[in-house]
């Protein structure tokens, strides 16, 4: 892994951030602004992550559902509450309140459309590199 400055990743990032400060502005419902929402944040943070640092899209989508998984389990223990912070807005705006197990699975659809969108956009000669080593396990 190497750090590099990727525009097109730190474009859809920023794409993504502002679609996800509409939905928590104006969303008032069941299904964009608590699933859909969280999908679309996994796929933020791994196109933050692309935008940075240079590393096979598998494991960058890995990473960023292992993140969303531990802000999620921080939830359910309820760090906030014990670190005191449960007074500040923006505690309990970024690290959340309510551990939600659906959260988990939006989560994971985010990391898995992420993944694919990816796929589907390297170029053939890359793809073919990463296939290969998927079948030989290699890195």
């Amino acid at each position: 892994m190497k750090v590099r400055l990727h525009p097109r990743a730190l474009g859809v990032a920023l794409g993504i951030l502002l679609i996800e400060i509409l939905i928590a502005c104006f969303a008032r419902d069941r299904l964009l602004r608590p699933f859909i929402g969280d999908v679309l944040a996994v796929i933020w943070v791994f196109s933050l992550a692309m935008a940075f640092i240079e590393a096979p899209p598998r494991l960058l989508a890995l990473g960023a559902w292992a993140f969303a998984c531990l802000v999620e389990i921080t939830q359910y223990f309820q760090l906030v509450e014990h670190l005191g912070l449960s007074t500040h807005r923006w505690a309990r705006i970024t690290l959340g309140m309510v551990f939600d197990p659906l959260d988990l699975l939006a989560y994971t659809l985010g990391a898995l459309i992420a993944w694919a969108l990816t796929r589907q956009t390297q170029p053939l000669k890359t793809k073919k590199r990463e296939d290969n080593n998927v079948e030989t396990g290699s890195i």
